[in-house]
């Protein structure tokens, strides 16, 4: 055959119309499987994909958010200078309310420290020396308080280590310790969150709207009773993350507050309530060195001509507020989408059982004769004849036992 009957043959493929063909098979065994597949892939989609999952919706998952807290509660401590009192101008950090914040727990305080020359901190890696050969003028310890001068000085008893330039006294184990603060965990904290889904246009936050103004004053959060009244106990919320307040207490911690908005947006609106969970974020985990939370100030003053600083290091307890939703509403665009998927996958049942019968199932080669059919020669046939080919031609392209050519 020539390259003209070649092409023709091939434009005549390209205007055809194909339709499987239906084969009924007779069998108990196939006709079982058959429907158990249909089945499982009905059910997985009524119930998971539409009940449950909801794909019959159109969804945002990023909500835009505003968060406000406000700390209520005086703290006392005791150290060598006597009772303290702390308001929350001075146990909250930083003071403006954000998502993020830490509370003072335990202190710290070196006082008194003034520009001069002292022994570096036994502490510090590569302080300690012999002699002033160990010790070489203008360096800088990386961990350590200040600038070598060069000499190696006592440090107490028979330990000596270099002296250095540095706010002194350095900060060491000999500073004052400030008790913890006991009325800590009596602390509340209001947590005023919003929430805005852009795509649909809507909004609410967690405090109850249409009710009397003072209410907030009185109330303490109860999932049950009080979901929208954000006031929580610092305690509640160190219990509810599985930590104590003593723990915290010694090297400070993270806690996390997560605030999920999962909202049906095709039901009212007072279906759509914040749930509310806490957990600890720092690591936790045994021998990690990184465990707690801490960090240092000053607090600087001039007495006689002279600047002092009074140096503290607080353990606190930071407070992460995490909001994240999701909302959803009837759409029709992945509804017809997930329909259309459910009535395809249904033919995966075919697929599986075409398989079976024509792998695994006794007179296979009889269910493929009857399942395919080959018309190849017959269109090549028809093709030449079109093109004026002799009747000896045909005979030689034409099948064997073909009755109908």
């Amino acid at each position: 055959m020539g390259y003209r009957e070649t092409c023709a043959l091939y434009w005549a493929e390209f205007w055809d119309y194909e339709t499987p063909k239906v084969v009924v098979v007779k069998n108990r065994t196939l006709g079982i499987i058959y429907r158990i597949i249909q089945l499982i892939i009905i059910i997985y989609f009524a119930m998971y994909v539409f009940i449950i999952q909801k794909s019959y919706q159109e969804r945002e998952n990023a909500p835009e958010s505003s968060v406000i807290t406000k700390m209520k509660g005086i703290g006392v401590s005791n150290s060598s200078m006597g009772i303290k009192i702390w308001d929350v101008a001075e146990y909250v950090h930083p003071p403006e309310g954000r998502d993020i914040f830490s509370i003072t727990v335990r202190t710290i305080t070196t006082p008194l420290q003034r520009l001069n020359t002292c022994p570096e901190a036994v502490s510090v890696p590569g302080s300690r020396c012999t002699s002033d050969l160990d010790c070489v003028a203008g360096e800088m310890e990386l961990l350590g308080n200040g600038m070598k001068t060069g000499r190696c000085v006592t440090y107490r008893d028979l330990i000596k280590t270099c002296e250095i330039y540095a706010w002194c006294p350095v900060e060491n184990g000999l500073s004052i310790r400030d008790s913890v603060l006991k009325m800590a965990p009596n602390f509340t904290i209001l947590i005023k969150n919003s929430i805005h889904f852009p795509r649909f246009g809507f909004t609410k936050g967690n405090i109850q709207k249409n009710r009397d103004p003072n209410y907030l004053r009185h109330c303490i959060f109860n999932e049950d009773t009080n979901l929208y009244c954000p006031i929580f106990p610092l305690s509640f919320i160190i219990e509810k993350a599985g930590e104590t307040f003593d723990n915290l207490s010694q090297t400070g911690g993270i806690l996390g507050v997560i605030i999920s908005w999962i909202c049906d947006l095709d039901k009212a609106a007072s279906e759509c309530n914040p749930h509310y969970s806490f957990r600890r974020l720092d690591s936790v985990s045994k021998g990690n060195n990184s465990l707690g939370y801490n960090f240092r100030h000053a607090k600087y003053f001039v007495e006689n001509g002279t600047e002092y600083r009074t140096l503290i290091k607080v353990f606190g307890i930071r407070i992460d507020i995490i909001v994240h939703g999701e909302a959803g509403k009837f759409n029709i665009i992945p509804t017809i989408i997930n329909i259309a998927a459910a009535l395809t996958s249904i033919g995966v049942g075919s697929f599986l059982c075409d398989w079976i019968l024509l792998t695994f199932m006794n007179k296979n080669d009889i269910y493929s004769a009857r399942k395919f059919e080959e018309v190849i020669k017959e269109r090549i046939i028809l093709a030449v004849n079109e093109h004026g080919a002799s009747e000896q031609e045909l005979r030689a392209i034409q099948p064997e036992n073909c009755k109908h050519c």
